[in-house]
């Protein structure tokens, strides 16, 4: 299934794709919850009832008339690893950055989260801003201590993630997460893809184009430490909850990287691909006053 948490005729709800139409699912069975991280909360019962609703019997509205919200507007946590593509970890070390030999992760504070075709803003004190397309998985159960072999049994599903990131206050700190975590910065969606859905989430094609131009390309079977190794690594130090988003790494091509460096402007459009996944399509917008 494509879960997706939508806006329509002036209030928000959660649904389900069904060709080109939304199927509104709490107006459509009234035992279900309003709100994405509700239905991730219910597990596998609410999965069922979400899953037995026919298109014929349901409340739709056209999937063109909806305006698509990030599909866990409110996860718990948001965590990303850094330099998880090999090539990747080359660019870093052309500039300068020292690469451990574990995983790297940061934290995106919640509030950068973002819907996925809406505006990314230019910070008004860095004109360093650059794109970085992910793989993001949603993590569907509360878990502690998951080894690789159980970690698929753990995922809600699979979205397209665009880490957006402010170079130079990134650098500031080793955390990074301050250069991560900028308003507008955590685009992603379109929807939650089901595991049933992505036979293999280290098979699938992701690109980042920037106003037409493909920047990143690369296989996700091309990651150093696969989605359940992360995981597994994860859930050592902390609980997962249901809705919290991995984003699993950034692949070579990043603005920085380039020589001179292709840093975003106002104007620019980033589309991040996946394919089996979707897509989102963001444009660079002058912070707000």
């Amino acid at each position: 299934m494509k879960l997706v948490t939508f806006q329509c005729r002036g209030r928000s709800s959660i649904g389900k794709i069904e060709g080109d139409q939304v199927v509104d699912l709490p107006a459509s069975d009234r035992s279900l919850p309003g709100t994405m991280l509700e239905l991730l909360q219910g597990g596998p019962a609410l999965m069922q009832r979400v899953t037995a609703i026919r298109l014929a019997d349901a409340v739709t509205y056209p999937l063109a008339d909806v305006r698509l919200e990030a599909p866990v507007p409110n996860p718990s946590k948001f965590l990303a690893i850094g330099m998880n593509y090999r090539r990747h970890v080359e660019e870093a070390k052309a500039a300068g950055i020292q690469v451990p030999d574990s995983q790297v992760w940061f934290n995106k504070q919640v509030s950068c989260v973002n819907g996925p075709f809406d505006p990314v803003h230019m910070p008004k004190v860095s004109d360093k801003l650059d794109y970085e397309a992910e793989l993001g998985v949603v993590i569907g159960r509360r878990c502690r201590h998951v080894s690789e072999a159980e970690a698929a049994s753990v995922v809600a599903g699979y979205v397209v993630c665009n880490d957006v990131s402010v170079r130079d206050w990134q650098m500031r700190s080793p955390t990074m997460m301050l250069g991560k975590s900028f308003n507008t910065h955590g685009p992603f969606g379109p929807w939650l893809v089901t595991p049933d859905e992505i036979a293999d989430p280290h098979a699938l094609r992701m690109r980042m184009l920037v106003n037409g131009e493909c920047r990143q390309e690369v296989s996700t079977g091309e990651m150093i430490y696969n989605v359940w190794q992360q995981i597994a690594y994860l859930s050592t130090v902390m609980t997962l909850e249901p809705g919290d988003v991995l984003a699993t790494g950034t692949p070579s091509g990043v603005g920085g990287a380039h020589k001179p460096p292709r840093f975003l402007n106002i104007g620019d459009v980033m589309r991040v691909e996946i394919d089996g996944v979707g897509h989102i399509e963001n444009v660079v917008v002058a912070e707000p006053v």
